[in-house]
C-alpha cells in the first residue's frame, strides 16, 4: 500500500481502538502502585472510544474530516493524564494532516512526529520512560529508517513503527527506576502500542475486532457501583448499525440487571455498572442522547456525573467553584463550602474534559475555579479551561480532597480573583494529606514489600507504611504526619470504615496529640480513611 485515504484511516482507527479495548485490563494491571485503581488502560480506552464514536457519527470518509473529528472527540473525551496525552498526540497528527485527503508514508510519518511534539508541549514537566518517550522514540526512529529507505510501503513503515514502539516500551524500566523495581513497563506506552499494533493489523488484512486478539472475554461485572440510565435517539447511521442482540452482549460485559427497550428509532437503557463512562461511550456510537442519569448505588448520590436537567437561567455572578469528589458526605461538604458543581469522580473514575465543560456550562459566573483534587485529573481540567472561551477558568492543581476543601474554605466572594487565587493556593500549601487504602497485589515499591490485602498508608504520593489492620495503619500514618506545629487534624471516614473503627482512630488522636479534631463521614470509596493535618 502506497497511500492512506480516509476510508483506510477510519478502519485503522477502529482496529486500533478494538485492540486497546481488548487489552485495557492488561494495561490497567501495569499500574506501579498496587492501589485499587489501575485505570490507565480504562482511561485510554474511554478516551479513544469517544473519538471513534464521533468519527462514526460524522459518517464521513474524508481523511481531513476524520482526523479533525477524531481530534475533537479525543479532546473532549480525554480522561486521566494518559488520555489527555493521547488526545494531544492525535491533535498534533491532525494539525499536520490539515486538508490532505491522502497520506503517503512521508506525510503519515510527519503527522506522527508532529503528534509527538504536541504531546510534549502539553505536559509542563515531561517525564521520560512514559507514553511520551514511546511516541517520540518510535516516530523518530521510524523517520530515520524512512530517510534511509524512502521507497518503503505504508505496511513496511508501520511494521518498523510498531517494532520501534515495542523496543521503546521495553526500555521504559531503564528510564524510570520505579518501573524496574515493580517489574513492569509503562502503562501509557503499552496502551499506545496497542493502538499502533491495531493499525498494523488492519493494514496486514487482519483487523482487530472486539474481544479478539487472543483475549478471554470477561465475565459480567457484578456491579454495585452506578445505576446508569439513558434514552438514545438513533442517528441515520445508528439505525443501520444497531443490532439489539450485539448491543445487549456488549452491555453484558459492562454490567448487570440490564434493560434494553427499542422503540422505532429510540433506545431506552438501564443497567448497574462500575463503568458508566464505558456504557455511555458504547451508546454514543449509535446516536444522540436525549436523557442521561447516573446514580451511585452505594452512596445514594444525586445524579452528578451528567445532569441533563435544564435549570432556569440565573443572574450572572462573579465567581463559581467546580470540584471533584466521590462520596455522599464529601459532596455535601463541598456544597456547604460554596461549591456550585461537584463532578462525581476521583481515583477510580477520572472525569473527562467534557464532564468539566458540562459543569462549566451549568454555572453562570464570570470567573470559575476548578479544584480537581487528584493529580490524574488536573490535565483534563486544564484542557477544559483551554477550550472554554467565554469564561475565565482558573484551575488550582489540588491533588487531594483535603487540599480541595481547604481551598474552598479560603475562598472569599468579596475578594477579587487574584486575591482569592493567592489565598486558596496558600491554604492548599498549608495542609498535609494522608490516605489509607488496600493493596490489590503483591509487589515491591521503593524497597518496601507489599502484600495483597495489606493496608497502605500514603503520605501525599508516597507509600510510607503497610499494616494488616486499617485502624493501626491510620494511627501510624497520623504519627508520620504530625509534629509540634500541627494544630488541626481532619479525619474523613470512608465507606469501608465502620463507626467503631473511626472512633478508635479519633480516640488515638485525642490521647496522643494536643490538636483540634474534626471528624467527617465522607463515605468515600477506595480510601477507608483520609487525613488532613494543618
Amino acid at each position: 500500500m502506497d497511500k492512506i485515504n480516509g476510508a483506510i484511516f477510519k478502519q485503522m482507527l477502529i482496529s486500533g481502538c478494538n485492540n486497546l479495548n481488548n487489552r485495557k485490563k492488561e494495561v490497567d494491571s501495569l499500574n506501579v502502585f498496587p492501589v485499587p485503581d489501575g485505570d490507565t488502560g480504562t482511561n485510554m480506552s474511554l478516551t479513544f472510544n469517544n473519538g471513534i464514536s464521533e468519527v462514526n457519527k460524522s459518517g464521513s470518509e474524508s481523511l481531513s474530516v476524520i482526523a479533525k473529528t477524531l481530534s475533537r472527540g479525543l479532546l473532549m473525551g480525554a480522561r486521566g493524564n494518559s488520555g489527555v496525552i493521547l488526545s494531544q498526540i492525535f491533535r498534533g497528527f491532525q494539525q499536520s494532516v490539515g486538508d490532505q485527503e491522502e497520506l503517503d508514508v512521508q506525510a503519515f510519518n510527519a503527522a506522527l512526529l508532529n503528534g509527538s511534539k504536541r504531546a510534549y508541549k502539553a505536559v509542563m514537566r515531561p517525564v521520560e520512560g512514559t507514553i511520551l518517550t514511546v511516541i517520540r522514540e518510535s516516530s523518530d526512529n521510524a523517520n530515520a529508517y524512512l530517510e534511509q529507505n524512502p521507497e518503503i510501503s505504508v505496511n513496511e513503515y508501520m511494521e518498523v513503527l510498531c517494532t520501534e514502539a515495542k523496543a521503546s516500551l521495553n526500555r521504559t524500566p531503564e528510564l524510570l527506576p520505579i518501573l524496574k523495581e515493580a517489574r513492569v513497563v509503562d502503562s501509557g506506552g503499552s496502551g499506545l502500542l496497542s493502538i499502533l499494533e491495531g493499525f498494523r493489523a488492519y493494514l496486514e488484512g487482519n483487523p482487530i475486532t472486539e474481544s479478539s486478539a487472543g483475549t478471554v472475554a470477561e465475565a459480567p461485572v457484578k456491579a454495585s457501583g452506578y445505576r446508569t440510565e439513558f434514552i438514545l435517539d438513533l442517528s441515520e447511521q445508528g439505525v443501520n448499525m444497531f443490532k439489539e442482540e450485539k448491543f445487549r452482549n456488549s452491555l453484558g460485559r459492562l454490567g448487570e440487571s440490564i434493560t434494553v427497550i427499542l422503540d422505532n428509532d429510540q433506545v431506552r437503557v438501564r443497567l448497574n455498572t462500575v463503568s458508566p463512562g464505558e456504557v455511555l461511550n458504547l451508546g454514543q456510537r449509535y446516536g444522540e442522547f436525549k436523557r442521561i442519569q447516573v446514580d451511585n448505588l452505594n452512596e445514594e448520590l444525586q445524579p452528578s456525573i451528567i445532569d441533563t436537567v435544564v435549570k432556569p437561567e440565573e443572574p450572572q455572578k462573579e465567581f463559581g467553584i467546580i470540584t471533584v469528589a466521590a462520596g455522599k458526605g464529601l459532596v455535601k461538604l463541598f456544597t456547604d463550602y460554596r461549591a456550585d458543581v461537584v463532578v462525581s469522580g476521583g481515583q477510580t473514575m477520572n472525569p473527562s474534559t467534557e464532564d468539566f465543560v458540562s459543569a462549566i456550562r451549568r454555572i453562570n459566573a464570570r470567573h470559575i475555579f476548578i479544584l480537581p483534587n487528584n493529580s490524574n485529573i488536573i490535565m483534563a481540567a486544564q484542557q477544559a479551561a483551554h477550550v472554554t472561551e467565554d469564561k475565565d477558568i482558573i484551575v488550582l492543581p489540588t491533588k487531594s480532597i483535603p487540599q480541595g476543601l481547604n481551598a474552598c474554605i479560603a475562598f472569599n466572594p468579596d475578594n477579587d480573583t487574584d486575591t482569592n487565587k493567592q489565598e486558596m493556593e496558600e491554604a492548599v500549601g498549608r495542609i498535609k494529606t494522608g490516605q489509607i487504602t488496600y493493596a490489590v497485589r503483591d509487589t515491591v515499591v521503593e524497597g518496601r514489600e507489599i502484600h495483597n490485602g495489606d493496608y497502605m498508608g500514603l503520605l501525599e504520593k508516597d507509600i510510607v507504611l503497610t499494616d494488616t489492620d486499617k485502624v493501626q495503619a491510620a494511627c501510624r500514618l497520623i504519627d508520620e504526619m504530625c509534629d509540634d506545629e500541627s494544630e488541626i487534624i481532619t479525619l474523613f471516614q470512608g465507606s469501608d470504615a465502620s463507626d467503631e473503627e473511626c472512633e478508635a482512630v479519633q480516640q488515638y488522636i485525642d490521647e496522643h496529640y494536643d490538636v483540634d479534631v474534626d471528624v467527617q463521614n465522607g463515605e468515600q470509596p477506595v480510601y477507608c480513611f483520609m487525613i488532613g493535618v494543618e
